[in-house]
């Protein structure tokens, strides 16, 4: 689960630091024991409203009342809500992130989502950019739920986009090569580094949406998704059942 980054191992941080100190940024890389290595253009993670996609979009005009944005990176959907007069607080893991997002203006801390100490009540959660991530691996449902529980004032949202890693076991005739006895296929391992910055590895999970459905039942949420992107992409809107 998550537990807040030393700066000394924090290389999207530091990638957002140098992105916004210099206006550019070198490569941000993703490694994987499941693909090649492949890298996060800095320059997205500082995108306009206009340049968001569009289920990003939707989930900032659904939120309101006092909005908590987890996993805040450079903050730009925190700026974005900011920009159209919302109530936002960010938090992220990553010192030097929070510490730009500050810079810029947003009402960022350096909080962990799980850490029970952080208590305190949002009428709309976001989880964005995969929000399902979080999670970790599915093992982790049930802390995931719960911390959104403790977060979430009453009659409150949860909005969370994910991607169904379907497609990449289709084959030609439509059937999937999923290996049922296998780890839930969309469990990915990851590890970042940026130039000489190199993070600790990591889960990450991509949830269809019908796992994640079965999930939020199982731990006292209904899920409803609430709009469709173009590649197997989805937002959810959660509330307490």
């Amino acid at each position: 689960m998550n537990t807040l980054l030393n700066a000394s191992g924090d290389p999207m941080g530091a990638a957002i630091l140098d992105y916004y100190k210099n206006g550019h940024a070198s490569t941000l890389v993703v490694k994987s024991s499941m693909f090649d290595d492949d890298e996060i253009p800095v320059a997205d993670l500082f995108r306009e409203f206009e340049q968001m996609p569009a289920l990003e979009r939707a989930a900032l005009q659904y939120a309101e009342g006092r909005i908590l944005d987890v996993g805040a990176g450079a903050g730009c959907h925190s700026l974005a809500l900011k920009r159209m007069g919302k109530d936002v607080t960010a938090i992220d893991i990553s010192p030097l992130s929070v510490a730009v997002m500050k810079e810029r203006g947003v009402d960022a801390r350096l909080v962990d989502f799980y850490d029970e100490s952080f208590a305190e009540k949002f009428d709309t959660i976001l989880l964005l950019m995969n929000g399902t991530g979080i999670m970790g691996n599915l093992d982790n449902a049930q802390k995931f739920f719960a911390s959104l529980k403790r977060l979430l004032n009453p009659g409150g949202s949860v909005y969370v986009d994910s991607s169904d890693l379907r497609y990449l076991f289709e084959e030609e005739d439509g059937s999937l090569m999923i290996d049922l006895a296998d780890d839930y296929y969309g469990l990915l391992d990851y590890q970042m580094q940026y130039k000489d910055v190199v993070g600790e590895p990591f889960e990450w999970l991509y949830l269809d949406f019908n796992t994640l459905a079965y999930y939020a039942e199982n731990n006292g949420f209904n899920a409803e998704a609430v709009a469709e992107g173009e590649h197997y992409d989805y937002l959810a809107r959660l509330t307490v059942a």
